[in-house]
């Protein structure tokens, strides 16, 4: 049992793992030789391939880590990529919300803006419209006492 478990099970989930690690590694994360190389070692040289590829075919560990504030293989300066960040922890969108404000963007207390006092008049003028219309059609259909029916 024990030679079956090593001369056949470890070598073949060593290649697969080493094969799905293949594929899934970004290209930036690839050392030596383009992917495409290193999926076609990891397939034809089974023993072989996918120790050579866990040794030296992708950036691990310590060698991964960027910068402060970078993600791993880049430097903080760098575009992000990958799973975006919640606005409140995005530095970005903050920067922006702080330039908007800088800039007067942002109403102030008891002042409404240009367009927000059109959109107040609007609602005033729909209101009064409303209110005339609902007027015409009660016009004789209530009865004088103000019951409804």
């Amino acid at each position: 049992m024990l030679r079956i478990l090593l001369t056949i099970v470890l070598p073949l989930a060593l290649w697969v793992w080493a094969f799905i690690d293949c594929l899934v590694t970004p290209e930036d994360e690839v050392k030596h030789l383009p992917k495409p190389i290193w999926l076609i070692i990891v397939l034809l040289f089974p023993p072989l391939g996918p120790i050579a590829w866990l040794v030296a075919g992708k950036q691990r560990g310590l060698l991964r880590a960027g910068a402060a504030g970078g993600y791993p293989g880049q430097p903080a300066d760098a575009p992000r990529r990958g799973r975006p960040l919640a606005p409140d922890d995005d530095p970005e969108f903050l920067a922006s919300l702080k330039g908007d404000s800088a800039q007067g963007d942002a109403p102030k207390s008891g002042s409404l803006k240009k367009s927000d006092k059109e959109h107040e008049d609007m609602l005033r003028q729909w209101e009064a419209d409303l209110r005339r219309r609902e007027e015409e059609l009660r016009g004789g259909d209530e009865p004088e006492d103000g019951r409804k029916s």
